[in-house]
């Protein structure tokens, strides 16, 4: 072989493997076991929707049960590109609740999911990765308000509960911020099928982006506000998608939750997204369901 044909040769293969290790999916945990919600149910959901982007493997830890000894819980969060949050229970040991802190800071991905952020109300860099949560005891103690009035982003120290919403219901979500990745090509205004629409959400709201809102109505027992649905976080050189989003297995058929969700997870590991606008995604007159 000439040494023409064998610069060739090496080319293609080097090409080859560059394209084999550029393809290699990312890394994700799902971290669920206890929950007021039904995590039996939207896990396997959570897990499908990232593996059907071709863009993660997923694995899944469980936590012991409420009452059970949690000093053996210690997921190796460093072993993943993103970790998803499904849990709403008891604390953490002080080990574990560390090694996330440390994952995040170093610019680690973690995703909220929606009762997600009830969780820890006393763990003070929890709140600080999540922005905003609810119930747990949340009052005015545990930060401001975040709403969205006059076109901005507004921190409202206003006493009371921390937590809340009305009966499940569809409704309009609004883009606040179109030029971030998770929400860059999204029409401005989309429908979501039949969530409980969180409001009066508090905390330290620092290095938070909202990206979208919706407005929780009192009608419906709501805010009377423009509450975050979408939230974007930084934590050091880590990142945090907040959703609060996707109540139940037939809320997570909303085409709505489905992209943000897969959008979100991809953000928060690699600061892009590299997704399509599905072209199902639905627009400001009605939900659109996958099954």
């Amino acid at each position: 072989m000439c040494r023409k044909d064998l610069f060739f040769v090496c080319s293609v293969w080097m090409l080859f493997a560059m394209s084999a290790v550029a393809a290699e999916p990312m890394k994700a945990l799902i971290i669920d076991g206890q929950n007021n919600h039904d995590w039996k149910q939207t896990t396997p959901i959570l897990k499908k929707l990232l593996e059907e982007t071709g863009l993660f493997t997923v694995d899944v830890i469980t936590s012991p049960p409420k009452g059970a000894e949690m000093s053996r819980f210690a997921p190796k969060f460093t072993d993943y590109d993103v970790v998803v949050s499904n849990y709403n229970g008891a604390p953490w040991s002080e080990a574990t609740k560390r090694a996330l802190v440390e994952y995040v800071s170093q610019g680690g991905g973690l995703v909220i999911y929606h009762a997600a952020d009830n969780a820890f109300p006393k763990w003070e860099e929890y709140n600080e990765m999540i922005a905003i949560g609810g119930w747990g005891g949340r009052n005015e103690k545990s930060g401001p308000y975040l709403v969205w009035r006059d076109g901005k982003a507004v921190l409202d120290t206003s006493p009371g509960k921390g937590g809340g919403h009305g009966p499940r219901r569809d409704f309009l979500i609004t883009i606040r911020n179109a030029d971030h990745p998770i929400t860059r090509g999204l029409p401005p205004a989309f429908m979501h099928y039949s969530d409980e629409l969180y409001s009066w959400l508090r905390g330290p709201a620092k290095n938070v982006t909202i990206l979208a809102t919706s407005f929780s109505d009192k009608k419906y027992r709501g805010s009377g506000e423009h509450e975050p649905m979408l939230m974007a976080i930084r934590l050091g050189k880590g990142r945090v998608f907040h959703t609060a989003l996707g109540h139940s297995g037939p809320q997570c058929q909303s085409v709505a939750f489905i992209a943000t969700f897969q959008r979100g997870t991809e953000w928060a590991a690699t600061g892009n997204v590299t997704q399509k606008v599905p072209k199902d995604f639905p627009g400001p007159d009605a939900p659109v369901l996958r099954k």
